[in-house]
C-alpha cells in the first residue's frame, strides 16, 4: 500500500487502555507530517484537539485502537469504501485486529509506511427503520427478555425451509461465522467461501441445523408471533424490529469493507492462535 496522508482514528471506550497509544500514534504521526483526523468524541474521549476532517471513511487510512467490537464499528464506518482498516488489539480476542498486543511499535511503522496488505470482506444488508442497514458480522433476531419464546419461519430463495420456536436466528458471513453463529453450534466459514450461515439460538427442535446459504440468494425471516416482536441487532447493536406478521430479507454483499492484515497472515492461522489458546 501507498503510504497514507490522512488517518482517522477510532478506539474503544476505556481510554485509561489506550492513553499512550493514542499519544505515540499522534507524535509519529506529527513527525512524519501526516494529518490525524480525531473525530470529536475521541476528542473528548482522550483529552486531545479536535480535528474532525471529514467522516471516518474519508481518510485513506482508520486505524483502530480497540477490541472486535470496535474494529467493526470502523468497518461499518466505510461499507462501500475503499478505506482500510488496521487495528491494533486492546481487546480480548482480536480477530480481527491486524496487530496483537504488544505490537504497537512495529505496527505503527507499518501504518505510516503501508507495510500491510488489504483484504476485501462481504457484509450483509437488512432493510429497517427505513434504513438499509449493514453487518459485517451477523444479523441476528432475538426474542425479547419478557416475551414469549420466538416462533421465526426462514425461507431462501423464496422456498421456505421451516417454522422455528426459538430465542432467536442468526444469520453470519464467514468473518462473523466465528462469533455469535459459533456460539449456536453453527459451523465456522473460512474467510473468501462463497456463503453465508444461518443457525438458531435455543432452538426448541432437534431438527433445527445450521444452514450454508449461497452468496445470490436472499435469506427472508418471518415473525410468526401474533403478539411480541422480536429485536434485530446488526453486528450487536440493536437497530429495530420485526413485528407481528412482519417479515425482512437479508442478502449478501461482496467487498464491502477492507480489513488492514499484515503480509502472508492467513484465515486459519488466526483460528489457530485466536481459538487454540482460548480451551480453558
Amino acid at each position: 500500500m501507498t503510504p497514507p496522508r490522512t488517518i482517522s482514528l477510532l478506539t474503544h471506550s476505556s481510554p485509561g487502555d489506550t492513553g499512550a497509544a493514542v499519544r505515540r500514534l499522534l507524535d509519529e504521526a506529527s513527525a512524519r507530517g501526516v494529518e490525524v483526523r480525531v473525530p470529536p468524541a475521541e476528542a473528548e474521549k482522550h483529552g486531545i484537539a479536535e480535528s474532525d476532517g471529514g467522516a471516518i471513511a474519508e481518510a485513506e487510512l482508520v486505524v483502530v485502537l480497540g477490541g472486535d467490537g470496535t474494529i467493526l464499528q470502523a468497518l461499518r464506518a466505510v461499507a462501500g469504501r475503499a478505506t482500510p482498516v488496521f487495528a491494533f488489539n486492546f481487546g480480548a480476542i482480536g480477530f480481527l485486529s491486524t496487530v496483537d498486543h504488544g505490537g504497537l511499535e512495529d505496527g505503527l511503522e507499518r501504518v505510516f509506511s503501508g507495510d500491510f496488505e488489504t483484504l476485501l470482506m462481504p457484509a450483509l444488508t437488512v432493510a429497517t427503520g427505513g434504513e438499509l442497514r449493514h453487518a459485517v458480522n451477523d444479523v441476528a433476531f432475538h426474542r425479547r427478555p419478557d416475551s414469549r419464546v420466538a416462533e421465526l419461519a426462514y425461507s431462501v430463495a423464496g422456498e421456505q425451509l421451516g417454522e422455528v420456536r426459538c430465542d432467536g436466528l442468526v444469520a453470519a458471513t464467514p468473518v462473523g461465522s466465528t462469533g455469535y453463529n459459533l456460539a449456536n453450534g453453527g459451523p465456522v466459514l473460512a474467510w473468501g467461501v462463497e456463503g453465508f450461515v444461518v443457525s438458531f439460538i435455543a432452538p426448541h427442535t432437534l431438527t433445527a441445523r445450521g444452514l450454508v446459504v449461497a452468496t445470490g440468494d436472499h435469506l427472508t425471516v418471518e415473525n410468526l408471533s401474533d403478539r411480541d416482536a422480536v429485536d434485530i441487532s446488526t453486528d450487536g447493536r440493536t437497530v429495530g424490529s420485526l413485528g407481528p406478521g412482519e417479515h425482512v430479507e437479508l442478502r449478501f454483499e461482496h467487498d464491502r469493507a477492507a480489513l488492514a492484515q499484515l503480509p502472508g497472515s492467513t484465515f486459519y492461522a488466526r483460528l489457530r492462535e485466536k481459538f487454540g489458546r482460548l480451551a480453558y
